[in-house]
């Protein structure tokens, strides 16, 4: 038999192929972008780095020069594909903080974990888009040094709010983003305007006031950076404003306005997982290593550990105004971590019962009264 070979497609014709092959795969929205000579964003990053925004993560400071351009990972790269996967919520994301002996977990943690979900796709887009249209690529979910969200802003996906978080005209705040980057020059989508206006119903409800300004946070103060990234014990000043909040916190998304177009997530991995909507705290609070890796098996909350985990269960109980957590947080007060042990005497001491008799080093916003 003759070997076939693949016809040549026109940019535009390879740029439609491949947004109605992503729908496909299942995603929700797709757009294409060209990679800029200049940098993306990069004078947002030096302000965050240099301010020090960035806390713990030294990680950003030690890859900001390839994060601040796409082609400083991947020189011979063109166009990007981005790509977004809809998680939105059944239910109000805040309605749960009113009910403080339960924990509140983000939105994104109840389900799978969406690392999973969006690589198992852009894998099938990408060997897809090789074998019909040929080039190189690479797949990218948020484990690289790239920007996502400015380049799904430039690719028109949607805009970088006052939050800085990605708002869509049609999915409101809940979508995950997946970037293909290629070696093919593709026709590039125009970038969405901001349509933030006067709104600042992002920057007023943040508990712990985390946006200085408009379009900027300070990390050290966001709560979904104080119980996912920060180790060791949390300021002493900003435990109160965790309330039940025990990983990440949905609050500057869910009060978005844009939120009114949003649809519940067709994927189901993303649907809540009973156990973990509004969990009790006394339970979680009881968590060993192995039980607490079995409750979130394929969850992204089983990366912070068990140690960490507990820490933030242990603060929302002395937030909780809840006696009948006084056992089980006398019980932590002989963890064998350290800092679980500083979470469950702070806590004890604002539910107003005595401490554990041991003492704790002090330390400015660490352990100690």
């Amino acid at each position: 038999m003759p070997t076939r070979t693949r016809q040549p497609l026109t940019p535009m014709n390879a740029a439609t192929a491949i947004k109605s092959r992503a729908l496909v795969e299942g995603f929700d929205t797709v757009r294409l972008t060209t990679l800029p000579a200049d940098d993306l964003r990069g004078e947002r990053l030096d302000q965050f780095l240099a301010l020090g925004h960035h806390g713990q993560m030294g990680w950003m400071a030690e890859t900001a020069e390839r994060r601040r351009h796409p082609r400083a990972l991947w020189a011979d790269a063109r166009s990007a594909v981005v790509l977004g996967l809809n998680y939105g919520p059944d239910h109000d994301p805040m309605a749960a903080l009113a009910h403080r002996d339960r924990g509140v977990i983000s939105v994104y943690a109840q389900g799978r974990d969406y690392h999973d979900v969006v690589k198992k796709r852009l894998k099938a887009l990408g060997g897809w888009m090789a074998n019909a249209l040929g080039g190189e690529l690479k797949v990218f979910v948020d484990t690289a040094p790239l920007m996502e969200k400015p380049l799904a802003a430039q690719a028109g996906l949607g805009w970088q709010g006052k939050h800085t978080n990605l708002v869509s005209r049609t999915h409101g705040s809940w979508l995950f983003l997946g970037v293909i980057l290629t070696t093919l020059d593709l026709p590039p989508d125009p970038p969405e305007a901001d349509h933030c206006g006067v709104c600042r119903a992002c920057l007023d409800i943040c508990p712990t006031q985390a946006f200085p300004a408009p379009y900027q946070l300070d990390a050290r103060r966001c709560i979904s950076y104080l119980t996912i990234e920060h180790r060791g014990p949390v300021p002493q000043t900003l435990r109160p404003a965790l309330g039940n909040r025990i990983y990440g916190c949905d609050d500057c998304l869910a009060v978005c306005p844009w939120n009114k177009f949003a649809q519940v997530a067709a994927e189901q991995a993303f649907h809540s997982r009973e156990a973990l909507t509004a969990p009790r705290l006394t339970e979680l609070a009881t968590l060993d290593d192995a039980a607490f890796r079995s409750l979130f098996a394929g969850s992204p909350v089983k990366r912070i550990g068990r140690d960490r985990f507990v820490r933030n269960v242990a603060y929302a109980l002395g937030n909780s105004a809840d006696t009948l957590a006084v056992p089980v947080l006398t019980t932590l007060c002989h963890d064998a971590d350290e800092t679980v042990r500083d979470a469950a005497e702070w806590a004890l001491r604002r539910l107003g019962a005595p401490a554990a008799d041991q003492e704790t080093p002090s330390a400015d916003g660490g352990f100690g009264a």
